[in-house]
């Protein structure tokens, strides 16, 4: 019996090299786990020529080696040094040549800054998706607004800026300022509150969401779900104006419209008084000039309706002698009428006497007869006509016919179907045949055949 614990044939081990085993490994590590986030601090750090960077990360208990390739360095806004807290993303690998553990890194961000900004775009498309940043729930802002309200601190320039901007521009604009503290812990509920509280009261009808500049942490507070989905329920159009031209918000997402700096924004919503004043005296001078036209219009009507005004005393005067001149107008008429009538009367007697109905009867009565003769004698010569065509026809038709055959001593032979038997091949013995003759027929039965004469 073999023993148990006797090493096994050669032929039956699988021996590993160091480097297959450092290259299977790192297979393993590599798709195992994949990209992962790490954040800790940077410890000896060191930038060889070549552009690469090598250092560890560590927290309190553990460290890895890490490799940050040039390539991958593009877009680093920072320069890292030892005792930087960082935030990784890299991929597990392992160094075959050395069999160290280590990472690859593919982006760096420092720390604080690097989990906001992730924390931003995890919001951004979660808001993106629930369709919160959609065009078509974005309001139209007013042309000349009634009322401007203002949500901002009190106590900053900002405020000052924008009021600055209205006062220029267009001074006669009101402007009601809802205080909120811009920063710090709690401010994002107090905007979102102030927010809902203005779409209440309905006091204004456009709002400014405004804040100066500053960086990613003091932009904070308008990168808060919560000042998202209050923006977004608000009935009131509104215009976020956070921070400057390259800060780019939650807020300014969410709003109806963005601008790039809270003094855009007033600008934004201000018209130009000057053009304002140059609009409205060119509408003036040109309802003056549509009103003068309109007058120097009415006048001349004016004119001409007087110019056509007669005194009534003319008036009836006028239709008394139009009268007049009408009533012998008509007596001539009737005159002239009455004469012509009896002219034609005159003309009419005279005709009718010369054709005197007696007269015109009789010539009528000896044509009438005149008539009656040459028709009877022109259907006579017809019908004798006709006879004499019918006649001939007959007798060709007579000619032609089968009758005239059987006159002459021929018969016609037929089977039982009626069919005329034509070739005696196709009788038989026994067969029944009838033989019409030109007076009468012959029922025969076929004693002897012959298909040949």
């Amino acid at each position: 019996m073999t023993d148990l614990l006797s090493p096994l044939p050669d032929s039956t081990r699988d021996v590993y090299t160091v480097s297959r085993l450092n290259r299977e490994a790192k297979a393993l590590l590599e798709g195992g786990l994949g990209l992962l986030w790490l954040e800790g601090e940077i410890s000896n750090l060191a930038r060889p020529a070549s552009g690469h960077m090598y250092f560890s990360l560590k927290d309190a208990q553990s460290q890895v080696r890490c490799a940050f390739f040039r390539g991958a360095q593009r877009g680093l806004g920072f320069q890292p040094e030892d005792g930087m807290q960082v935030l990784l993303r890299a991929r597990v690998s392992l160094y075959e040549a050395r069999g160290e553990f280590q990472l690859i890194v593919d982006s760096m961000e420092a720390a604080g800054e690097g989990a906001l900004r992730r924390k931003f775009e995890l919001l951004k498309v979660q808001l993106l998706q629930e369709g919160l940043f959609d065009a078509s729930h974005k309001m139209p802002l007013p042309t000349l607004p009634r009322r401007i309200g203002v949500i901002t601190s009190p106590s900053g320039a900002v405020l000052h800026d924008i009021l600055t901007t209205l006062a220029r521009r267009f001074p006669s604009i009101p402007v009601l300022v809802y205080p909120v503290p811009v920063q710090g812990a709690g401010a994002a509920a107090e905007i979102a509150a102030m927010i809902a509280r203005a779409d209440q009261r309905a006091e204004c009808d456009v709002l400014i969401l405004a804040r100066g500049g500053g960086s990613l942490e003091d932009l904070w507070s308008f990168n808060e779900e919560v000042v998202a989905r209050a923006i977004y329920q608000c009935s009131i159009p509104l215009v976020s104006g956070v921070g400057h031209e390259t800060d780019i918000t939650i807020a300014d997402m969410v709003a109806d419209a963005r601008a790039p700096t809270p003094t855009a924004a007033a600008e934004m919503l201000s018209p130009d008084q000057r053009q304002w004043m140059t609009q409205l005296t060119l509408r003036a001078q040109r309802l003056i000039r549509l009103m003068q036209d309109r007058l120097n219009d009415a006048r001349q009507g004016l004119d001409w309706t007087s110019s056509r005004l007669v005194h009534p005393r003319d008036r009836i005067r006028h239709l008394r002698d139009r009268l007049t001149h009408l009533s012998q107008k008509m007596l001539y008429t009737q005159r002239h009428n009455l004469q012509a009538r009896q002219s034609r009367l005159v003309s009419l007697n005279s005709r009718l006497r010369r054709s005197a109905p007696p007269a015109r009867v009789q010539s009528l009565l000896l044509n009438a007869r005149h008539l009656d003769q040459r028709l009877k004698g022109a259907m006579q010569h017809r019908l004798q006509h006709q006879q004499q065509t019918l006649a001939a026809i007959a007798s060709q038709l007579h000619t032609l016919s089968p009758l005239a055959t059987l006159d002459r001593g021929y018969a016609i032979i037929t089977d039982r179907s009626g069919s005329i038997v034509r070739n005696a091949g196709k009788v038989k013995t026994g067969d029944r045949l009838y033989a019409k003759l030109s007076q009468g027929g012959l029922e025969c039965v076929v004693e002897e055949v012959h298909e040949k004469d």
